[in-house]
């Protein structure tokens, strides 16, 4: 883990590019106070670790499936598997996908070892924080966080998405959601520590896989929470999560900007969610 040692910043975004139904302004000066961050989003070796000496069982596992990106699956497993919601019909909830099957029965995450765990939800970050001893990051930690020490930007990284022709991110490359040229080397997860870390070392803050926040999400955030060591409401029905996904693309989910703010059911889960941990200082 890395220590921040926290301050002021300027958190939330009033750029044309943000989404207002979704909070991400106004930006205001928050403090936060300092803690501890995990440099890499937790990998699937770290949570087979974790399954292995607790014997946890995911929620996707007890619910005996979980959503899986379309393009991920043959279309004998289409046929097989044809719910799907109804405002995004490229997710199918596939039978057998978990953190182990990422893509149903068949698949398995042993080439992926170093790749974000994912099928977990906010329920089931809490049993691995426990067994860890650390806990999620608030939005307000987040944020500080992917910043690395940069005020008022787009990215952890700056405000152009591609410095130099480079990427630093891993988003989806094409036409969403139908052709992905994965022109950034690649269609679904990257191992953790792929592009270069933000000014406070800190790896794929942008891209990769959505993280699940601490806090109760609310569109209303900014304006309501406090301006030190903020926290979303006491009661919600949704949690926050942050840095967008290997599937967001500027023209539908333009979520992978620092500011961004997204949100989900504490028990679902999908094959593009994952998480990073967090501790507190001792004083």
């Amino acid at each position: 883990m890395i220590r921040l040692d926290g301050g002021k910043f300027w958190m939330g975004t009033e750029s044309p590019s943000s989404f207002s139904d979704d909070g991400e302004g106004p930006s205001r000066e928050v403090t936060v106070s300092p803690f501890y961050i995990d440099r890499y989003a937790v990998t699937n070796a770290e949570f087979e670790a974790f399954v292995q000496d607790t014997g946890y069982m995911t929620e996707a596992e007890q619910f005996g499936w979980s959503y899986v990106f379309h393009l991920f699956l043959s279309e004998e497993m289409k046929r097989d598997n044809p719910r799907f919601p109804q405002q995004t019909p490229w997710w199918l909830a596939v039978d057998g996908a978990t953190w182990r099957s990422p893509e149903g029965v068949g698949s398995n995450v042993q080439d992926r070892l170093d790749h974000p765990v994912v099928h977990v939800s906010w329920n089931d970050t809490q049993a691995y924080c426990k067994w860890s001893g650390k806990r999620l990051l608030t939005e307000a930690e987040w944020e500080f966080a992917a910043r690395g020490g940069l005020s008022r930007k787009a990215y952890p990284w700056g405000d152009l998405l591609k410095e130099d022709g480079e990427h630093h991110c891993n988003i989806w490359q094409g036409k969403f959601p139908v052709k992905n040229n994965a022109s950034d080397g690649f269609i679904g997860t990257c191992p953790i520590d792929t592009y270069k870390p933000n000014g406070y070392g800190l790896y794929n803050m942008s891209g990769n896989v959505w993280e699940w926040c601490e806090d109760w999400f609310s569109p209303d955030y900014h304006s309501q929470s406090a301006s030190i060591d903020p926290h979303g409401p006491m009661s919600g029905s949704v949690r926050s999560m942050r840095g967008g996904s290997y599937l967001c693309h500027r023209v539908y989910c333009n979520r992978y900007r620092v500011a961004a703010r997204s949100s989900n059911t504490p028990d679902s889960s999908t094959g593009n969610i994952g998480f990073r941990c967090a501790a507190d200082c001792v004083r």
